[in-house]
This record gives structure tokens, sequence and C-alpha cells, in this order.
């Protein structure tokens, strides 16, 4: 079955979401949001410094059906009225995606909707796409015919992804320009965090403490930015774009094993800004050589790391300054969520993307170059 615009001009779409520790539903109709509503199981993981796989799928199945719920009747609708349903299907947590991709699956098979599997990465971009009739939420990567604007790319930086991405069509051509090779830099900051004695998340913790901070008091690496990684624009090194953390955090341990085997007290807002310094140094600088050597003239702040102000504001200086338009999303719409996985699935109903249907399974591993399942 084909969904074509002729068809459905401003469709109805729910967007379900259980990647990792967030159950979001969402509902937009054409590119107006309904609802978005989440539940966040985070609190269940604070005491581990970190997601639990068996936690996070557990809570899943016991938020689900409120929260599909809630979010119905935010938008004042019934499961008849939607036109699609889109869910995502990778990447993230096995068990995670598992519960929503069953949970997606029972609905469709239930009331006769097309089914989406679609990739939540490229979703996180197309939230760019909504507003909710106030302007609280802007249509900032289309224009006033729903056309994509050119040189669009974006930078997704969370606790499991730290990615340059490269759009042409939200549809079917994203392309990965750059991405982490070990450590997420939201994953750095929550191991950091747990190193210097500070909450779980590690991001808004590290923001905090960061504000007292010196962040020129310790010269922590920036992993994969030197000559031999870079190269020049020329001679391109195979990791220009990419990104490593996992020694920076490591620098990190040994500044406060060698604080603390001297008996001193360990300065914790020197270190939490030092290293916050150098993490944003590096995905700002990248992100915009990336932008600047790959047409990109519109580039979207997605993932829940954009939430952290050092990061917002180093970037958008440094986008102003290379003539780079930046957009960050409201904070609700860039952490995982539903509305970013309808935004994403009424692009595809809109373009006329043949639904995945039933027959898929998740996958964790899911490039971010497979927009959407094939049925």
């Amino acid at each position: 079955m084909t969904v074509t615009s002729e068809s459905v001009r401003e469709p109805l779409i729910l967007g379900i979401e259980t990647s990792c520790d967030e159950t979001g539903v969402g509902i937009v109709r054409g590119r107006t949001l309904l609802a978005n509503t989440v539940s966040s199981s985070m609190d269940q993981h604070v005491r581990f410094g970190g997601v639990i796989p068996e936690i996070a799928s557990r809570a899943h199945l016991e938020a689900f059906v409120p929260t599909l719920q809630e979010a119905l009747e935010t938008a004042g609708v019934t499961l008849d009225d939607v036109d699609a349903i889109a869910v995502t299907a990778g990447p993230g947590l096995a068990g995670a995606l598992m519960v929503g991709v069953s949970a997606a699956k029972a609905l469709a098979l239930s009331t006769g909707k097309p089914l989406y599997g679609i990739n939540h990465l490229v979703a996180h971009v197309s939230v760019g796409l909504l507003h909710d009739g106030h302007g609280d939420v802007t249509r900032e990567l289309v224009d006033d015919d729903g056309a994509l604007v050119p040189g669009l790319g974006a930078v997704l930086v969370s606790g499991g992804h730290t990615e340059i991405l490269r759009v042409r069509d939200l549809a079917d051509d994203v392309e990965l320009l750059g991405a982490t090779i070990d450590d997420a830099a939201g994953e750095a900051y929550d191991k950091v965090a747990r190193l210097l004695g500070l909450s779980y998340p590690g991001g808004p913790a590290i923001d905090r403490a960061a504000v007292d901070g010196d962040p020129a008091a310790f010269k922590f690496p920036r992993g994969l930015s030197n000559a031999k990684y870079m190269g020049s624009a020329e001679n391109r090194g195979k990791r220009r774009y990419d990104f490593s953390f996992s020694g920076l955090k490591t620098a990190v341990a040994r500044v406060v094993e060698a604080h603390e085997a001297e008996g001193l007290e360990v300065p914790v807002a020197d270190i939490a800004a030092s290293f916050q310094e150098a993490v944003v140094d590096v995905i700002t600088r990248k992100a915009v050589l990336a932008a600047t050597e790959n047409g990109i003239t519109t580039l979207l702040l997605g993932g829940g790391v954009a939430a952290n102000s050092r990061l917002r504001d180093l970037l958008a200086e440094r986008c102003a300054d290379h003539g780079i338009r930046l957009v960050v999303p409201p904070l609700s719409l860039c952490t995982d969520n539903g509305a970013m996985v309808a935004a994403l699935g009424s692009r595809l109903v809109s373009r006329g993307v043949a639904p995945t249907g039933l027959e898929f399974t998740a996958d964790p591993g899911l490039p971010v170059t497979s927009v959407s399942l094939v049925g």
C-alpha cells in the first residue's frame, strides 16, 4: 500500500519513541504539532549512574498505555482518526526498541493503519519541520510550500550518539559525515560526572558546576583534532569529522586520582569547566568545518546535550562567524520524543513513501542512511 499526498494532504500521524529511557508519543497533523507526551524513567537509573536496559524496557511497558492515552486526549483525537503510525525502529537499546515496535505493530494490526518503522536520528532533524500554531515551534527547515531548505545539515549530540549529518532529503537522502568512534558526548558527561561525585544525568550537573570554574585550568585532550586526523582542506584526514571522547574521560580520571593521592581537594568546578570546554570545542569546530566544506548553510542542533548552555553558545558564535544559520528546536523537542517520530512519519506519508508494514524487526544498529525500513 502506498499513501500519496493526493489521498492524505494533511495526514494525522501517531509517533512512538522508545529507543532509550523516554517513552514518547507524539501526534502531528501535516506539520502541525498537536501533542508531545513523554514519560521518562530517568529517576529509576539515577542510583546506577546510567541507563540500565532492562529497567528501561520494563518502564516502557508500564508507561506506554498511559502515555498514549494522554497524547490522544491532548490532541483531541482517537486512534480511528489517525492516518498512519510511525515508530522508532532504531538505533537504540534492543529491548527498549522492541517494546515500542511491538506496541506499534499491535496498534497497526488492530486499527488497520499503515505502519512506518523509522530512524530516530533522522527524526531528530524532522522536528525542524513542525509548528504548533502559537509560534512556540517554528518551521525553520521548510519554506512556505513545504520544500526542505537547501544546504541542510545537523549535529546530533546525546548520550548515545554524536554525529554530523548532511540532509539532502529527509525522506531518502541522509549522509553521515562524522561520528564518535567510542563514547558519545553525553556518555562522557555521565562518566565524568560520576568521577567528580556529581549527580546523574551528568550533562546538566557538569554544566551547572562549570559556571564557577575556569575552562582553562586544565589542558585536556581534544580527541581526533590534531593534524594527523584533521589533515587539510586539500589532504583531508580519515577522521576529519569524527569524534573520540574516551581519552578525555581518562585524562579527567588521572587528574582526579592525582589530587586524591596527594590528599588535595578535587577542584570540581575547574575540572568540570575544562572538561566541558574540551568537549564543546571539538564538537563545534568539527561541525562548522564539516558544514563549510560540504555546502551546509543551515545547521540543526539536536539531541539531549543540545540543552548544554556552553555548547549552544559556542556553536552559535562559530556558526555566525562562518555565515551558517543555526537552528535549535525547543528543548522539549531536542531529547527523544514521539513528536519527532510523527514528524518524520508525516514527511514520508506526504512524499508517497510506502509503509514498512508488520514484517520488520527493531534494529539497534540502524544506520542513519536508512531513513525508514522497507516493507
